[in-house]
């Protein structure tokens, strides 16, 4: 690999030849990932990389190692220990799903509701089943007062990351396993969104950031299919609603129709409407408890 560092403090070369390196290593995007990870041992943002650059700044020490370490595939955000979801920075690291910009509309859905349920009685009652690093759950308790949220998370490793970055919000985490959690408060909450795992057994991610760091727990739904947490998440959340409460999640493109058809034949859901994300794939489904 040509050395990040081969220009002492030239940041501009040092960015040419980290970026180099990472296409060559086949990261989707290499200059950005320079840069940010240039920017994370500056502690600047991105848009001060390039002015700075351009000023003809130092380049930082230890930006090869990480440049080697991204050319490795490990995710971008467990170098930097921060993934930006919404409005939110979040800690992140070994352990825990880094969240994805489509569950971005999927925590929308769930905002939205839980703002008109305030505008019509004063609060909510939110619950994320599955909460991982607690993206969904953060980004409604940060933008819907009134809300009280609940998150629910079963890996000690990712309620560790959880835990940092609910705690300023004021969201309750809840240990325990989704299919049984909460017991003690059927038909009580407003609104349950999930993100579960989904993917079939069969369908190993081809991009080495998720198949090699992003816990399987996570990721793989059970069954050919990958529908059992799902199918949990649908009982669950028809345990906990209270009646014309609203359950929404995430699930594959390909998933659409079983999740819709799950949802139906379990007779608890009125209106089950599916949800596109940004890009036009279906991503998630919605359905009112009777």
């Amino acid at each position: 690999m040509t050395s990040v560092n081969s220009a002492p403090g030239d940041l501009a070369a040092a960015l040419r030849a980290a970026t180099a390196a990472l296409a060559g290593a086949g990261v989707p995007s290499p200059r950005a990932d320079a840069e940010l990870l240039a920017g994370h041992l500056l502690g600047v943002g991105r848009g001060r990389i390039a002015a700075l650059a351009l000023a003809g700044a130092d380049a930082p020490d230890g930006l090869a190692d990480l440049v080697a370490e991204r050319c490795r595939r490990v995710p971008l955000q467990h170098l930097t220990g921060t993934a930006h979801f919404r409005r939110l920075e979040l800690a992140v690291g070994p352990g825990v799903f880094v969240p994805r910009p489509e569950t971005e509309g999927v925590a929308q859905l769930a905002i939205d509701r839980a703002r008109a349920v305030v505008a019509d009685r004063g609060r909510a009652r939110v619950v994320d089943l599955g909460t991982g690093s607690g993206a969904i759950a953060a980004s409604v308790a940060s933008e819907v007062p009134g809300a009280a949220v609940v998150a629910v998370e079963l890996s000690d490793l990712a309620a560790a990351w959880a835990e940092r970055n609910l705690s300023p919000h004021g969201v309750e985490l809840v240990r325990g396993d989704l299919r049984t959690a909460l017991g003690d408060r059927d038909g009580t909450f407003d609104v349950v969104v999930s993100n579960p795992p989904y993917i079939p057994a069969g369908a190993v991610p081809q991009d080495p950031e998720v198949r090699d760091h992003d816990p399987h727990v996570a990721l793989y739904g059970g069954g050919a299919d990958g529908l059992e947490v799902p199918a949990a998440v649908e009982r669950t959340a028809a345990r906990l609603l209270a009646p014309g409460g609203y359950l929404v999640m995430e699930h594959a493109e390909v998933q659409a129709d079983a999740v819709a058809g799950l949802l139906r034949a379990a007779g608890h859901w009125d209106r089950i409407e599916g949800h596109r994300d940004l890009t036009g794939r279906d991503r998630a489904t919605s359905g009112i408890r009777r």
